[in-house]
């Protein structure tokens, strides 16, 4: 069946599972495992023809990934190539269990490196690493989003799931949610899927994934990056991370209590200003004003100026949303370069939240305008 899916020829490798059975000393728990996912177990594996250790990722029995989406997983990560995705070596369907073989990457998730301190393989990264590790998941972001034939849609952008090699590069990895979508629709209708803290809001409310809820989650990795900062789901919208960095930007104090302790100063000040601000943009609650990936690539690369965002983060709805909902006055110049597909109106709204020379007090948010954008969720 598997070999019916995905077609012979080039492409990965099919395993038996006894090579992989072998490979990882028969999935030992206690000396080859190295996480666990939403879809089970990740294991080490060394295959000896080859010389090379590998991941091996068992999809457990009782996972919501069936055949189906097993398959799909392996159909698309198999044609994407791009240094800034974990790449797939190989796949197993035997005795109904089913295997990905992934390149090993010993650096381990950046979750690791971030949050879990008395880990043994945990490192405190450096701001050079930081700064790095954001632009490669950016680049492999535009990749999918822009790049490649069709719009890939990840779903599940999480610091668990990203990555790190013995450079620290970052990798993105586990496509188990991701969807080939048109580059002209760049949304579909799906199931609700992804990580709370990590879901765009409008993904609970609409049933919709796009290109603007991997650039929400894209953002709120950012900021984890820049200040260390969980993004816990609270009970107290004034302790969640995106109003925390938000409240920091607004009264001006963003490079002073935003940057991760840990750092200390040792950090580019024009780069921690530029990845906080960024972040802030991408997971704004209203998916028309997130900039896409390539305009945030640019920012990040210093080849546009930082978008200009309310000193307020602003309240959406996702509902019979009025077209003047923001009132601002912007500048006519737009960042160029970026290329999207995205509705026109969308586009323009994007552009104009980009543009280069307004200056903050010039864009508000009404009270009349908070009020018709009142919804439930907030994130």
């Amino acid at each position: 069946m598997m070999d019916e899916i995905l077609g012979k020829g080039t492409g990965p490798r099919k395993f038996t599972f006894k090579e992989l059975a072998k490979a990882t000393n028969n999935f030992s728990d206690s000396h080859n495992k190295l996480g666990e996912g939403g879809f089970g177990g990740v294991y080490r594996g060394f295959i000896k023809e080859n010389n090379e250790y590998v991941a091996v990722k068992r999809v457990s029995k009782r996972s919501r990934q069936g055949i189906k989406e097993f398959a799909a997983e392996v159909k698309i990560i198999s044609r994407l190539r791009h240094r800034n995705l974990v790449q797939l070596i190989g796949w197993c369907y035997e005795k109904r269990e089913l295997l990905l073989v992934y390149e090993f990457l010993p650096n381990g998730s950046l979750d690791i490196h971030l949050f879990k301190n008395k880990d043994v393989n945990s490192l405190l990264l450096t701001w050079e690493m930081r700064y790095k590790i954001a632009k490669g998941l950016a680049a492999g972001l535009l990749y999918l989003h822009e790049e490649w034939e069709q719009c890939v849609v990840h779903r599940d952008i999480k610091s668990s799931n990203i990555m790190l090699d013995s450079s620290f590069n970052a990798k993105l990895g586990d496509f188990g949610l991701a969807r080939l979508v048109d580059h002209e629709k760049g949304s579909q209708t799906t199931m609700l899927a992804g990580t709370m803290g990590y879901l765009a809001p409008e993904c609970a409310t609409t049933g919709k994934a796009s290109r603007e809820s991997d650039i929400y989650s894209f953002g709120v990795v950012v900021l984890e990056i820049a200040t260390g900062r969980k993004p816990a789901v609270v009970v107290n919208p004034e302790e969640e991370q995106r109003q925390q960095v938000w409240d920091l930007y607004g009264d001006g104090t963003l490079l002073i209590e935003g940057p991760d302790s840990r750092l200390g100063k040792d950090f580019d000040e024009r780069e921690m200003e530029r990845l906080m601000i960024i972040g802030l943009s991408c997971a704004h609650p209203h998916a028309k004003f997130r900039p896409s990936i390539r305009q945030a690539l640019q920012v990040l690369n210093f080849e546009a100026p930082l978008p200009v965002l309310p000193l307020s983060r602003p309240v959406a709805t996702y509902v019979s949303a009025p077209s003047t909902a923001v009132s601002s006055t912007f500048s006519s110049s737009t960042v160029g370069g970026g290329s999207s597909s995205m509705d026109s109106s969308v586009e323009g709204d994007r552009r104009s939240y980009f543009s280069a020379d307004i200056a903050p007090s010039r864009l508000k948010v009404s009270s009349s305008s908070v009020d018709s954008f009142h919804v439930a969720n907030t994130f």
